[in-house]
């Protein structure tokens, strides 16, 4: 059996922290300078692995073992939320280099290794899952030309070329290659802690569809202008968002979780009744017939609103992901591995987060590892996960890895 070195991983999960660092936590934006060098960083790990090493026109960081035959990958994401945690992505990246690293050590494992893979962009600075999308084929040049950071509105060729990733090839997935795609995660939810659990198996990882929901009234004095007049197009947005959350309950499945994100009026002033009002809205589900039921709830309530007045209500769609089952044969791998070394402590359960992972299932099987986050916090600088279930996660991995590739 392939042992890993707890130290060590430990040792690189916080170096890999200074990239950034950030209180407790990090910031490390896509393609930001620490990002890039927080990249060639992990290239370095993963030459000390023995794994070839390219960082591609996209930022993909790949680490590609030398052996014959089929591979399994092993990988995340590296780059951050802003003012957010030290482990989300991260961690999945360097389990993949110390899994490597245990293999490599392993002389019964007889040269069987795997690749290791950092993706760029999964949190969606720029687009959403840009490197995985880019790695199995989804992302065109013409998106490329015409996508921009959300947060600043630099264009994302900009970005390449700042990166010094201008001009350099995309690499693409080679199922012929690749057996299969692991990742590990931090839970970002309370699962496994409120159940005193210590390892996660992704059954499968959830679809989020998002909305732009506007209400059009009257922009007006605040102070002239009759209540019973009014035309708030303000008010009306708060109504609609408590009539959602009232009827959503009824029509949601066990784990759906729905959020407004973000509410925007205009013009936004003390002073001014809004006359137009916003807010981006998303609902997250595994279950494609939950998901559609959420859907014409939604449109009835809007339709309801904007018929009801005095405002103008109307529905837009931002985007609609597809869930993604995980693999069986995978699964199984994965809870046998964390059966052997965290005897009942384990459990089966969806992922409310998307990631990288449903991208690649798409051209490989693939499976994902949650460990606990303490407090279910994520997306921000306090974000953590105790010693020992980050080592005991990578040491599950690896002995999953070993069952694969010896299969």
């Amino acid at each position: 059996m392939p042992a890993i070195d707890g130290g060590r991983l430990l040792g690189d999960l916080r170096r890999l922290a200074e990239f950034g660092r950030y209180k407790t936590g990090v910031h490390r934006p896509t393609y930001s300078a620490e990002d890039i060098a927080a990249r060639h960083w992990m290239g370095e790990r993963m030459a000390e692995a023995g794994l070839a090493v390219e960082i591609d026109g996209i930022g993909n960081v790949i680490g590609r073992s030398a052996g014959e035959g089929p591979r399994l990958m092993i990988g995340s994401h590296s780059e951050s939320q802003n003012h957010a945690g030290w482990l989300d992505g991260a961690l999945g990246v360097m389990y993949g280099v110390e899994v490597a690293r245990a293999l490599k050590d392993d002389a019964a494992m007889g040269g069987r290794n795997v690749d290791v893979i950092c993706f760029a962009d999964e949190e969606g600075h720029f687009s959403n899952f840009t490197g995985s999308r880019s790695f199995v084929g989804q992302l065109g040049e013409d998106e490329i030309d015409r996508t921009t950071n959300r947060y600043d509105g630099t264009p994302l060729r900009e970005a390449l070329e700042r990166a010094g990733l201008a001009g350099r090839p995309r690499a693409q997935i080679d199922p012929a290659r690749t057996s299969g795609f692991l990742e590990a995660h931090i839970e970002q939810g309370d699962y496994l802690e409120s159940a005193g659990l210590s390892v996660g198996i992704v059954t499968s990882v959830v679809a989020i569809w998002q909305y732009r929901i506007v209400l059009e009234g009257e922009q007006n004095h605040a102070g002239t202008t009759r209540m019973a007049i009014r035309k708030d197009a303000g008010l009306a947005l708060v109504r609609l968002a408590a009539a959602i959350d009232q009827r959503f309950p009824a029509v949601a499945g066990e784990r759906t979780v729905w959020t407004t994100g973000r509410i925007t009026l205009d013009p936004g002033a003390p002073s001014i009744i809004p006359g137009r009002a916003e807010m981006l809205f998303q609902f997250r589900d595994v279950d494609p017939e939950v998901l559609e039921r959420l859907q014409r709830t939604l449109e009835e309530l809007v339709d309801a609103a904007d018929a009801a007045g005095p405002c103008r209500a109307r529905l837009e769609v931002i985007s609609r992901s597809v869930p993604m089952a995980m693999d069986p044969r995978l699964v199984d791998a994965l809870e046998a591995a964390a059966e052997q070394h965290a005897p009942g402590a384990h459990m089966r359960m969806p992922s409310a987060a998307g990631h990288d992972a449903q991208v690649v299932a798409q051209r490989v099987p693939a499976a994902m590892l949650f460990v606990p986050s303490i407090g279910g916090i994520s997306h921000h600088w306090t974000e953590n996960t105790a010693d020992e279930d980050i080592v005991l996660g990578c040491q599950v991995m690896a002995t999953a890895a070993e069952r694969l590739l010896g299969s």
